[in-house]
């Protein structure tokens, strides 16, 4: 809100009302004068005494018409399209009174039907000229602002310039459109024109003398996007977003801040048709349990979840801290004293039964995971106990509450795995698989590759490196991986929940892969900073390109089709199998043993490793 407001603070009738109404009544004074003056062709005493009589009737009515409709009450915004409706029901309804009134009293009739129409006009005239010196009070050209293009002058791009014109605050001001449609080239909106498209951007943009170019379309396509980062640099300006949030599944948006282009923004994305009454229809009025979620994955989960209205959502995890941070991202409260947020290791099998005995979830979205290669390679221990053992914690303490939807969350990384990452979540798959054939209900599986923004990721860390002027490591110059956005893997994963079928595997299909190397490239290039990228060599275990399925995945054609899921079916493996010292010996059978941290007496040799192996064929390395 500006320094001037067009409205005060309370709903009575202050200063600025009566102000509008004295405006309205001079309107009315002018406009029968007018009127009298067509019909009798001069002012004298005796119609001047007339018109007195009836200027005093219309503002007795005005009056009584206006408080009626709270005209006068500071409802509406200065000049809108609203106050002007408003104003002219509210007009007719005080001409038609006192036109009753001049024909009950004998007085002319003629003066008041003249007066209607040109007293609307000056009304509407008089609060259009209040409405531009609201707007220049508020405007903030004269302040130290940054001249801005905006590219799209559709919806998005008219309400954008709308709000920069009208906040005193803004650090933009709109001085043209870009668009590329023909039909908006001789367009101006609030004094803002169209100066041409794309082309015109080119060949004249530094006689533009813009600082910024902000997009305010609504999901632009990646190749304007990059070609504007491209020639940002010889133009010598800024590009910038405006966001559409998606808020809730549906596509029911609102208008986020101006912000940087971020990389994902750059990168093709999947927007599948989802299927929104079968997701809501098994989490509404359902109690769902989120297990991992103050995590990237697990907090985008619960804001979607939370709009699908579940009757209860329990939050999970082993760090308060994240947990107070999806509190907010629900609630803006981040006070850690409601019921519903659990701080719990699923570690701890018999903490997490507790939770479970509680709350009784009916849908669990198993989102609890580590996940950093390297650090899984130096302390595979940890990973078995947190990926493999904290994972069926939270599968059978499911069967003993009797959870009748259980979504085990994976990575690509467990296809055709190499790492103690791949490995521990591929486990998990086959437990998952495992407690499917024992219990009703659908116990499912979701896997998926890397999400641009969450924590501790890839992008961040490339961001921060360039921000602190360091260089980029890169494992390799052909390196690649699938990516997607946070909110695209969350949505993608609730519908694998209402359409995946027990035991399955649901694959989220990803596109194509990305070079690492060019998604560094792109960020320094959005720097406009000299930022070395080195090249350090593939880590241990690691991939030079990810796959979405294994050798040993049994893809089934008969499943459900969901645009962008792929259905595949991992064999089980029974939890009384499960041996730490077996698993890492034929996970890492080459002398990896030698150099592993984890008790001794966990170890077991070579030989009964791999006997142990060839008797459980369905760990599918």
């Amino acid at each position: 809100m500006g320094k001037r407001d067009a409205r005060p603070k309370t709903g009575v009738v202050g200063t600025s009302g009566w102000l509008q109404y004295g405006g309205d009544v001079a309107v009315w004074l002018i406009s029968i004068a007018v009127g009298m003056v067509i019909i009798a062709h001069v002012l004298n005493r005796h119609n001047l005494r007339q018109v007195l009589i009836l200027v005093a009737v219309a503002a007795v009515m005005q009056c009584v018409m206006g408080l009626i409709a709270k005209l006068y009450n500071n409802r509406y915004w200065a000049g809108s399209l609203e106050e002007a409706r408003a104003f002219a029901l509210v007009l007719a309804g005080s001409a038609v009174l006192t036109g009753g009134v001049a024909l009950i009293f004998w007085l002319p009739l003629t003066p008041v039907i003249i007066a209607w129409p040109l007293a609307t006009c000056l009304g509407l005239v008089l609060r259009y000229i209040r409405r531009q010196m609201v707007e220049r009070a508020q405007s903030p050209l004269g302040k130290k602002v940054q001249r801005t293009l905006v590219y799209g002058a559709g919806n998005l791009g008219r309400l954008t310039v709308q709000r920069m014109t009208a906040d005193p605050r803004s650090p933009f001001y709109p001085i043209g459109f870009i668009d590329d449609d023909p039909a908006k080239r001789n367009l101006i909106v609030r004094r803002v024109p169209v100066l041409g498209d794309y082309d015109t951007l080119v060949r004249k943009g530094d006689g533009l003398g813009a600082d910024v170019i902000v997009v305010a379309i609504d999901t632009p396509p990646p190749e304007l996007l990059n070609r504007l980062v491209a020639i940002a640099p010889t133009l010598d300006v800024e590009v910038k977003v405006v966001p559409t949030l998606e808020r809730e599944l549906g596509h029911q948006t609102m208008v986020g801040p101006v912000r940087n282009i971020r990389i994902e923004d750059l990168m093709e994305h999947h927007k599948p048709d989802l299927d929104m009454d079968s997701m809501r229809g098994y989490l509404r009025g359902k109690r769902v349990l989120i297990t991992g979620a103050g995590g990237s994955i697990g907090q985008e989960l619960c804001v979607q979840v939370h709009k699908l209205a579940p009757s209860a959502l329990i939050l999970l995890d082993h760090d308060e801290t994240h947990l107070q941070d999806t509190e907010f991202a629900l609630y803006g409260t981040g006070l850690l004293i409601r019921d519903d947020i659990v701080l719990v290791d699923i570690r701890d099998k018999k903490a997490l039964c507790r939770v479970f005995e509680q709350w009784r979830p009916d849908v669990v979205f198993h989102a609890a995971a580590l996940k950093h290669v390297p650090m899984l390679e130096r302390f595979p221990r940890e990973a078995w106990d947190t990926n493999v053992i904290g994972t069926l914690n939270v599968l059978e303490c499911a069967r003993d509450a009797g959870v009748k939807v259980f979504i085990n969350i994976s990575t690509d990384k467990a296809a055709a795995p190499t790492t103690i990452l791949g490995h521990s979540k591929r486990m998990a798959e086959h437990l998952t698989s495992w407690m499917a054939d024992q219990v009703p209900g659908r116990f499912v599986s979701v896997r998926f590759g890397n999400v641009f923004g969450s924590r501790g990721s890839m992008v961040p860390l490339f961001q921060k490196a360039i921000d602190q002027g360091l260089p980029i490591t890169v494992t390799h110059e052909e390196a690649t991986r699938y990516f997607m956005t946070i909110p695209e893997a969350c949505a993608l994963v609730i519908a694998a929940g209402a359409n995946g079928r027990t035991g399955e595997v649901v694959i989220l299909d990803m596109g194509s892969q990305v070079r690492i190397v060019d998604i560094a490239r792109r960020l320094v290039s959005m720097s406009g900073k000299d930022i070395p990228i080195e090249i350090i060599g593939l880590r241990q275990g690691e991939k030079m390109s990810e796959v979405l399925t294994s050798d040993e995945d049994g893809i089934e054609d008969d499943a459900p089709q969901t645009p962008g899921v792929l259905h595949a079916h991992v064999p089980p493996v029974d939890p009384a199998e499960l041996d730490f010292g077996m698993w890492l010996a034929m996970v890492h059978p080459d002398g990896y043993l030698a150099s592993a941290p984890f008790p001794d007496d966990d170890v077991t040799d070579h030989e009964d490793a791999s006997n142990w192996q060839q008797a459980s064929v369905s760990v599918g390395t």
